[in-house]
């Protein structure tokens, strides 16, 4: 039987096998998440919505006045005329916001967090996105467009990782950070979230799967980093209370060419449990919190609660639980 000391140690081998992989292909490999911190959005600090309150098993329709951006390039980009209602202006933001984070460089984090306040600030006005927790419409499978840092840092695992080791974990991400391509290369990376589940029935669950695709050494050895959450509650009317539960490389390329044992080893493999050797490392870590500042039927604007700064834009990829077959 394992030790707490022996999770805890396996735990922090999750990040640093990045570096083995200058050593072998056989490795499977996440990277780290350190967000700097910022001002508090007022919006999730209110009192009277601290609040915990069921989840809604509200299902979103696809049929609504306001576009997807599911495909970016169908979005006029033309400037907006000064006689353009409110609704038109954001529309013409979350198309410029969509285009700035799939252009040919990364943009900076300001020009971003401009741009997500732009949004924030006309989709309040106009009462489009908010209560995200609440709407129904974080169900289904996103495509992250725009991360702060590297990719992997989406998933909730290294939201609670840091709470897990606020000490040590920025030593552990600079190593995996400095890690160059081809070496080490992320992406693409999905969530599939399902909060649609009957409150009423104490066996139903909601969840946040997130998957990200880790290739290394140009490609020769790729796997999807697969991190699954449950969904425990909701945090005023922005926010999921998450619980990481395991951790696991899936669909690995390695193990594919093993033929039929490799697809035996990789289905059969345990996945890591992770949450239970953070609540071993420091205990409550394994809870984060995703605070959603706009969701609507195409766009999504999420952050950690402990790093409010770092924003995430995820655009939708459908509705529903998804499957993550596009990792």
């Amino acid at each position: 039987m394992k030790t707490p000391k022996q999770d805890t140690n396996l735990l922090i081998m999750v990040p640093l096998q990045l570096i083995l992989v200058l050593i072998s292909s056989w490795c499977f490999s996440i990277t780290a998440f350190h967000t700097p911190a910022h001002k508090i959005h007022q919006r999730w600090h209110h009192p009277l919505q601290r609040q915990h309150q069921p989840l809604n098993p509200f299902v979103a329709k696809t049929n609504t006045v306001i576009r997807s951006v599911s495909d970016v390039e169908a979005y006029d980009t033309e400037p907006q005329s000064s006689g353009t209602s409110l609704i038109d202006e954001l529309e013409g933001i979350k198309s410029d916001l969509a285009t700035l984070c799939m252009g040919s460089s990364k943009p900076s984090l300001q020009a971003i967090e401009d741009k997500v306040r732009q949004l924030e600030e006309v989709a309040e006005q106009v009462g489009i996105g908010q209560a995200s927790s609440t709407s129904g419409l974080l169900n289904g499978e996103w495509e992250l467009l725009y991360s702060p840092e590297d990719v992997t840092r989406s998933s909730p695992f290294f939201w609670a990782f840091r709470r897990a080791f606020p000490d040590s974990a920025d030593q552990i991400f600079s190593i995996t950070d400095n890690i160059p391509p081809p070496i080490k290369e992320t992406g693409p990376a999905y969530q599939t979230i399902n909060t649609s589940s009957d409150n009423s029935n104490v066996s139903s669950t909601s969840s946040l799967v997130s998957r990200v695709t880790v290739a290394t050494l140009g490609g020769i050895a790729t796997s999807v980093m697969t991190t699954r959450c449950t969904v425990l509650n909701t945090e005023g009317l922005e926010g999921l209370r998450l619980r990481v539960d395991s951790t696991k490389p899936e669909r690995s390329t390695v193990l594919e060419t093993l033929g039929p044992l490799g697809k035996i080893l990789g289905e059969k493999s345990a996945p890591f449990p992770s949450g239970e050797a953070l609540e071993a490392a420091q205990p409550g870590s394994s809870e984060v919190v995703m605070v959603t500042t706009f969701c609507d039927e195409g766009l999504r604007i999420s952050r950690n609660a402990d790093a409010f700064g770092g924003i995430f834009v995820w655009k939708r990829k459908s509705f529903g639980d998804g499957d993550g077959s596009d990792v």
